[in-house]
């Protein structure tokens, strides 16, 4: 069992988000999220479907690095 503290590699954290991707489709079979999935999928060579999805994958996780991320909700009043 892994705890908050526990560290993973960058390839590990990959295959969690899509195991966490992969169920959530399987509770809205979300078009969207299919979509993603098909891409970020790894082709026989170890290569994501899309080539671009890993190069998202390693910028996002360079940004999470710094630590200074806010990912707390934003809730934006609308304008009438």
């Amino acid at each position: 069992m892994i705890n908050e503290n526990d560290k993973i590699t960058v390839e590990a954290a990959y295959t969690a988000m899509y195991k966490f991707l992969e169920h959530e489709y399987e509770l809205t079979n979300s078009n969207d999220i299919a979509g993603l999935l098909g891409g970020m999928s790894l082709l026989d060579n170890g290569n994501t479907a899309d080539p671009a999805i890993w190069v998202d994958w390693l910028n996002a996780i360079a940004k999470a690095s710094c630590n200074d991320c806010d990912i707390s909700l934003q809730i934006i009043p609308a304008i009438r």
